[in-house]
């Protein structure tokens, strides 16, 4: 309630109590004059209550007023929020979706790599199995003297087909009395035809890696060293024949680590085959040596052909000078027919002066023909 409100009633208040006194004291003007005071007073009060409804229904109004705006405000952050929560699910679930397809299409690259690696596997699995049956029958192969030497034979014509031309060597080639070698390099004298025979002494060389101590070591080495100088004798009595052959034939070794540990821990059993003139050769150092038989048939050849070559060389000198003298014919030629048009030109350029002084002379008043002075005449 207002202030000035409660004024008025609390003097009205004082004034009732007051008319109360002068009633109870006997004072009637003055009761009267009390009560017409009241009566403004109530009239104020009256008009007081009045401008303070208009003033509550002024503020009513305004509170409502204020509330219908807070409430369309509310409404419209409402209204903003909805949206950008929509729009932020949206965007959340395009993402999601997003990385869910690029989930499922790393799922999809992975599991065709892992399909592609396992059919890589696969496959090395196969081949490893057919390798393990290839090893195994290579075993089987080289249990076999006689597979084991076919084998040997097969690998020297392999690398001997490899370099050489297909007139420079012989496979088999008889020896004397009904003895074959397995391959004749068929080289000019000296030093003449080289024999090579394969050796494969397995047998004594898985006794020595399979040795267990020293002992059985020592054994086996003994054993190792014995089938080899067997060989190389074998090898220098068949196959170094005088008249046939060079003084020196090649034992070949078909397999590096034979030949490694032969040269590595029997340099003795070496030594005597270098002293028998038999030089043992592995894989490895029969290309090098074959590319030397190469070269030495290239240059062989080459000598062969030399006397063709100087003979071609004369003649080609011969037609070289008979060429540079039709040159200098030629040339002769050539001089003479720059002089004639030389002479050619000093015609034709004194045949266009004398067309010009003709054609200078004017035709009337001017002096005869005969009164011009005729120039000096010229060669041609």
């Amino acid at each position: 309630m207002d202030a000035s409100v409660m004024a008025v009633l609390m003097a009205a208040l004082a004034v009732v109590a007051g008319l109360a006194v002068l009633v109870l004291r006997g004072d009637g003007g003055r009761v009267r004059a009390q009560l017409g005071g009241m009566a403004r007073a109530v009239e104020t009060v009256a008009q007081a209550q009045a401008a303070l409804g208009g003033r509550l229904a002024q503020l009513a109004d305004s509170q409502a007023a204020a509330q219908a705006a807070l409430a369309e405000r509310l409404q419209a952050q409402e209204r903003v929020l909805a949206k950008a929560v929509e729009e932020r699910l949206a965007e959340m679930g395009r993402r999601l979706d997003e990385n869910l397809q690029q989930a499922a299409h790393r799922q999809a690259n992975s599991l065709h790599d892992l399909r592609e690696r396992l059919a890589v596997i696969d496959a090395a699995q196969k081949n490893i199995t057919e390798l393990s049956a290839q090893v195994v029958s290579l075993q089987d192969v080289l249990s076999n003297k006689q597979a084991r030497g076919a084998f040997g034979e097969i690998q020297l014509a392999d690398l001997v087909r490899g370099i050489l031309p297909p007139s420079a060597y012989a496979f088999q080639a008889p020896l004397g009395d009904n003895r074959r070698v397995d391959c004749l390099l068929k080289l000019p004298n000296p030093p003449g035809p080289i024999a090579v025979d394969a050796k494969f002494p397995l047998e004594s060389w898985h006794l020595l890696r399979q040795a267990r101590d020293e002992a059985e070591r020592a054994a086996a080495g003994r054993a190792f060293a014995a089938a080899i100088l067997k060989h190389v004798r074998d090898i220098a009595d068949r196959y170094i024949v005088p008249g046939q052959t060079a003084e020196s034939a090649l034992m070949f070794l078909p397999s590096e680590a034979v030949y490694a540990e032969l040269h590595a821990s029997f340099p003795d059993v070496v030594e005597k085959s270098y002293r028998a003139k038999v030089w043992i050769v592995s894989p490895t150092t029969l290309m090098a040596t074959l590319n030397t038989v190469r070269a030495v048939l290239k240059d062989a050849r080459m000598r062969e052909q030399a006397g063709l070559i100087q003979t071609e060389v004369r003649l080609l000198l011969d037609d070289i000078g008979r060429l540079d003298d039709r040159v200098a014919g030629l040339a002769k030629h050539f001089d003479q027919a720059a002089e004639d048009l030389r002479q050619i030109k000093i015609s034709t350029d004194k045949v266009t002066r004398r067309a010009d002084r003709i054609e200078a002379v004017q035709v009337g008043d001017d002096p005869p023909l005969d009164a011009v002075a005729a120039p000096a005449p010229g060669v041609g």
